[in-house]
């Protein structure tokens, strides 16, 4: 009905490049997922291992749910930490938030 305002050439046209465009456009949205979400999700991950790979006794850390203590004794899985004077606590290594430097307890 309205075929008048534009000509069937153009219309052929159009329907050409729009194939090169979505697949520049899907592109385009995977190296945004990948720098921006996959990539820094990846790095924070590697640090974590190592974090808790060099966990030894003695070592101040922070836990997941907030708790502050001193290792006392280290297993494959499991920590034990020291949270007061005589209250251990028995926690997983992936729970570890992260390590605090020496004295940080005296602080508190």
């Amino acid at each position: 009905m309205l075929d008048f305002f534009i000509s069937p050439a153009h219309a052929q046209d159009a329907g050409a490049g729009g194939g090169i465009a979505q697949i520049v456009m899907l592109v385009g949205f995977v190296l945004i997922f990948y720098f921006l979400l996959w990539r820094p999700q990846a790095k924070r991950a590697k640090q974590h291992k190592q974090l808790v790979s060099n966990l030894d006794k003695g070592d101040e850390i922070v836990i997941g749910g907030g708790l502050v203590g001193r290792i006392t004794k280290v297993n494959d899985e499991f920590l034990t930490i020291e949270i007061s004077e005589g209250t251990e606590v028995n926690v997983q290594k992936n729970a570890v938030a992260a390590v605090l430097p020496k004295g940080t307890i005296k602080s508190i």
